[in-house]
C-alpha cells in the first residue's frame, strides 16, 4: 500500500473508532447507519460533494460552512454532523469515503454480520440471493449481507468476496485456467 493511502486509512480508522464508540455509548447506532446511507449516496451521486471533500481549493471555513449546510439538508445525526465539522476544521474531509467504509465494517462486526461482494454474469434473483446468503452463513457462521453487482464478462458463475477470502466459480476464470494448462502442455 502506498504511504498516502496508508495515512488516509489510519486517519479514517481513528475517526471511525471514535464515532462508533460514541454512537454505541449513547445508543445511537441506528441513526448512524442512516447517516452512512445518506453519505454513501451523496458520494456516489454528487461529483460536487466529492470535489468539496477532496479539493484543496476550498478553505477550512468554506468546507465547514458547506458541510454544516449539507448535514442539515441530509438530516444527519448530531454525532455525524459534529464529526464532519471537526474533520473540516482539521482539513480531514478527504478521508470521508474511508470513514464510511470503516464505520460500516464496525457496525456489521458489532451486529455479528459479514458483508459479501458478489459479482455475477447476470442479476441474481431474490431466491438465488437468499440461498447464497444461507450457504455463506453456514460457511462463515455469521449473518451475511450481500452486495451484488453484474459483470457480463464472467460468462456465467459467481465471484464471491468475503473479507480476505475469494471464491471464483466464474466460467471466465475456468477458461483462463484451462488456457494456462494448455500452454504448459504445448
Amino acid at each position: 500500500m502506498s504511504e498516502p493511502a496508508s495515512i488516509s486509512t489510519g486517519i479514517a480508522a481513528r475517526y471511525a473508532t471514535a464515532v462508533f464508540d460514541l454512537a454505541k455509548e449513547t445508543k445511537k447506532l441506528a441513526p448512524l447507519e442512516g447517516d452512512l446511507d445518506s453519505l454513501e449516496s451523496a458520494l456516489k451521486d454528487s461529483a460536487d460533494f466529492t470535489n468539496l471533500l477532496s479539493s484543496p481549493i476550498y478553505s477550512r471555513e468554506e468546507q465547514g460552512a458547506a458541510v454544516a449546510a449539507l448535514a442539515k439538508k441530509m438530516k444527519l445525526s448530531p454525532i455525524m454532523t459534529k464529526t464532519l465539522s471537526l474533520m473540516a476544521a482539521k482539513r480531514r474531509l478527504f478521508v470521508v469515503p474511508q470513514l464510511v467504509k470503516g464505520l460500516r465494517a464496525r457496525i456489521a462486526e458489532d451486529k455479528g454480520e459479514v458483508s459479501a461482494e458478489v459479482v455475477s454474469a447476470k442479476a441474481l434473483t431474490k431466491a438465488q440471493a437468499d440461498k447464497l446468503a444461507k450457504t455463506l452463513k453456514t460457511r462463515f457462521g455469521k449473518t451475511v449481507t450481500i452486495k451484488a453487482s453484474v459483470d457480463e464478462s464472467l460468462i456465467g458463475g459467481l465471484v464471491v468476496k468475503v473479507g480476505s477470502k475469494m471464491i471464483d466459480t466464474s466460467i471466465r476464470s475456468k477458461l483462463g485456467s484451462l488456457q494456462n494448462a494448455m500452454k504448459e502442455v504445448g
